[in-house]
Formats: C-alpha cells, sequence, structure tokens
C-alpha cells in the first residue's frame, strides 16, 4: 500500500528544506547588529528585523494553509522555496539602495515563504514512509533544523560581521564620501550571504518539483470544527494559558538572542568583536539542540508540565544572574538559556492541544499563530534597551520564563 512506501529522495530534500530555514532564522541575530551599526539605528528599530520576520508567522498562516490546500504538499513546499528565494533576491535592492525599510519588506516575503514550509514541510514527512517510523523521520528534520539555527549564527559572522564596524560617533566623523564608502562596504557583505542563500532556494526549488512524487493525501483529523468557535477552544483554560505559554516562550528566546552579539560586546560584560559574539550565538542554539536530545529522554521519566516550570525555573535565575553579573559569569549565563530553552516549544505546545477531540486543529492554529509573541516582545525589550540599558533589560523576558514556569506546574492541567 501506498503508506507503507518509503521516499528518501524526497525526505532528503526536505530535511535540507528544515535545515535551510533554521539557517536563516538564526541568521537574524547576526543582521541586527549588522544594520543596527549601518543604518544608526537604536534597539527598538534594530529589532524590528524580528517584528517584521515573526510577524509573517501571524499574518501569512491562514493564506499560507489556503495555499497549500489548494496546491498540496509538494506543490506548497515549491511555492514556499520560492517566495522564500524571492525574499532573499530582496536584498539586492535593499543593499544597493541602501534603505532599511527595504531590507525589512525582503525580511518579511522571505519569513512568509519559511511560514508556507513551515505549514506544508511539517505533515508533508509524516507521510514519507510508514505510519509506525513517522516520529521518528520528523525528530530527524527537526535535528536538521536545529543544526541549521547553531550554524547560522556562525556563518553569519564569518560572512556578515567580518568587518571592523564604526560606531554612530566614529561614523558621523567621517567626511560623506568616506561615510558613503562605508555603507556601500557594509551593505555589500549583507547582499553577497543572501544571494547564495537565494541560490540554494530555487535549487532546491527545482529539485523537489522534479522528484517523481505519488499524490500524498494526509489523513487528517476532520472533526466537525464549523461546531467549535475560537471563543469555545480559547475557554479550555490549559488551550488559553498555551496559546500565552507560546507567545510568552518565542517573544523570550528571540529577545535573547537579538540581543546577545550586543551585549556581549559591551566592555563590561565580553568585551568581544561582533564577530566573536556570534560564536557564542551559535553556542546559544546548539545548547537548544543538544538540550533537546537530553529532554526527551527526561520526558520519558518526568511529568512534562513539571518539566518545562523546572526549565523556565533556571531561565529565571540564569537570567537574574545576566542582569546582576559581569565578565564570563555573564557571558555563560545568558548562553546557557539556550540549554534549558530546549524543550518548551514542543512541549508547550502539545500540553496546549491536550485532550480536545475535534477542537485539536484549531487550537493547533491558535498556537502556530502565538509565534508572533516572537514579533512583538524583542520590540518591547529593544524599546526597554534605549531606555534602561540593554543588561537590564533582560527583565522582560525574565518575567516570560516566570509565565512559563507557571504554565508548566499548574496552567497546563486539563480541566
Amino acid at each position: 500500500m501506498t503508506e507503507q512506501r518509503s521516499y528518501p529522495a524526497a525526505l532528503s530534500v526536505v530535511t535540507a528544506v528544515f535545515f535551510i530555514w533554521g539557517f536563516l532564522t538564526s541568521l537574524n541575530d547576526i543582521l541586527i547588529p549588522h544594520l543596527k551599526s549601518l543604518f544608526s539605528l537604536n534597539y527598538a528599530q534594530a529589532m524590528l528585523v524580528q517584528s517584521c520576520f515573526f510577524g509573517a508567522y501571524f499574518i501569512m498562516s491562514l493564506p499560507a494553509g489556503k495555499l497549500v490546500s489548494k496546491l498540496g504538499y509538494k506543490g506548497g513546499i515549491v511555492a514556499g522555496l520560492l517566495v522564500a528565494g524571492m525574499g532573499a533576491l530582496g536584498f539586492v535592492p535593499a543593499a544597493q539602495g541602501h534603505s532599511y525599510y527595504t531590507f525589512l519588506a525582503a525580511l518579511f516575503i522571505l519569513a512568509s515563504g519559511i511560514t508556507v514550509l513551515q505549514v506544508a514541510a511539517n505533515p508533508y514527512v509524516t507521510l514519507l514512509g510508514p505510519e509506525r517510523t513517522a516520529s521518528s523521520r520528523i525528530n530527524l528534520a527537526q535535528a536538521l533544523n536545529a543544526l541549521g539555527t547553531t550554524l547560522g549564527p556562525h556563518f553569519g559572522g564569518l560572512l556578515i560581521l567580518s568587518a571592523a564596524t564604526l560606531s554612530a560617533t566614529q561614523l558621523a566623523g567621517l567626511p560623506s564620501a568616506q561615510q558613503l564608502a562605508y555603507r556601500a562596504q557594509q551593505a555589500h557583505a549583507v547582499q553577497g550571504p543572501y544571494i547564495g542563500l537565494a541560490i540554494t532556494l530555487f535549487v532546491l526549488a527545482v529539485i523537489f518539483w522534479l522528484l517523481k512524487m505519488p499524490s500524498l493525501i494526509n489523513a487528517t483529523e476532520q472533526g466537525d470544527e464549523r461546531q467549535h468557535g475560537i471563543r469555545e477552544v480559547l475557554a479550555k483554560p490549559h488551550v488559553l494559558f498555551g496559546v500565552l505559554g507560546i507567545f510568552a516562550y518565542c517573544g523570550a528566546e528571540v529577545s535573547v538572542s537579538s540581543t546577545m552579539v550586543n551585549y556581549l560586546s559591551m566592555p563590561e560584560i565580553g568585551g568581544m568583536t561582533e564577530q566573536q559574539a556570534a560564536n557564542w550565538v551559535s553556542y546559544f542554539w546548539g545548547g537548544a539542540m543538544i538540550g533537546r536530545l537530553v529532554g526527551s529522554s527526561l520526558m520519558l521519566r518526568f511529568n512534562p508540565g513539571k518539566l518545562v516550570g523546572l526549565f523556565a525555573l533556571v531561565n529565571v535565575l540564569l537570567l537574574a544572574t545576566t542582569i546582576n553579573s559581569h565578565g564570563m559569569i555573564a557571558t555563560i549565563s545568558v548562553v546557557a538559556i539556550g540549554l534549558f530553552n530546549s524543550i518548551m516549544f514542543p512541549t508547550i505546545f502539545s500540553l496546549g492541544i491536550a485532550k480536545l477531540g475535534s477542537m485539536t486543529s484549531k487550537a493547533s492554529a491558535l498556537l502556530i499563530m502565538a509565534i508572533v509573541g516572537a514579533a512583538v516582545i524583542p520590540y518591547l525589550q529593544g524599546r526597554l534597551s534605549d531606555h534602561i540599558g540593554v543588561q537590564d533589560a533582560f527583565i522582560l523576558p525574565l518575567l516570560c520564563y516566570l509565565y512559563i514556569a507557571f504554565y508548566g506546574f499548574k496552567g497546563s492541567r486539563v480541566k
């Protein structure tokens, strides 16, 4: 039967897609300090990078679902790759025109493509082989995604942050001609890597389109969704608290990673160059990858909700240390947060849709849309950084993890 067949060639391409979108997502952490320096932005303005990127998840998730329904999983993946490729190519006119808002528009298009990929690729992986090994395949794909988020900052540091950057004061002291030359050089550093990524995305789209694949149809739940409105779904406390939990988690994780390069570059913290700090961002995401592997085995022995609550409390302590310390202690404490982030998203998500029956689909959609927290909270932290300083602004993700601790210990209970 069709459901028992395996498609290793297609699975290889899809896992490569997971790697690429992880790489692109974590590359934002390198793009933020670079564009901040290039355009002399304050922290709130620089965080608009994440607002545009993750705002696309909220705005485009429903249209993406309709597109995938029309084109099918294979066609949806191809469309997502093409849209993401066009977004990456948008960095060319943005760099040549020295326009920050054109960069933001390109990022929104890029993230819209990734949103389509998220909607299409996750269920598609489960269909590329026997049902009994579906979990194994999705874990493999997610592992490749985590590898992409780990390597993205490292290569971004080498390709984008390798040149010495000037402060706003230093830049203002240069003659106009030298200022233009400097901005052109810094813009070109962004343009090259994203052209390479655009080519990679287009090549993957062609390869996937040419693969001889049968029409795979997912036997998704066909609960009577029309009988359940959003209010009825959110009336379940563990769903409502779960939506807020995803919002808080995504916002906290992205806030910390987005601020890390600027934080570690501070003389009293790490005194690093931006390129050196980028390597520590890789360690942050690498810790999340390792923690995911360790956490999956821990969940076989311990209650998932309590484990999430415990990990959240550890991150509260790490952030308190980050706020109140300096030097290597502050460096290690902020990087270690990634290790304890590892299990949070998948566990909060699974707890949020527990025992919902035909309401599961709507609850899942609401939880995915809550990723918009990564667009809102980093911007708010940027505003805080402009007023009270980068280090003290970590109080905002600390509060987010306090809420996640509440969710893990109490809010996730099904009533």
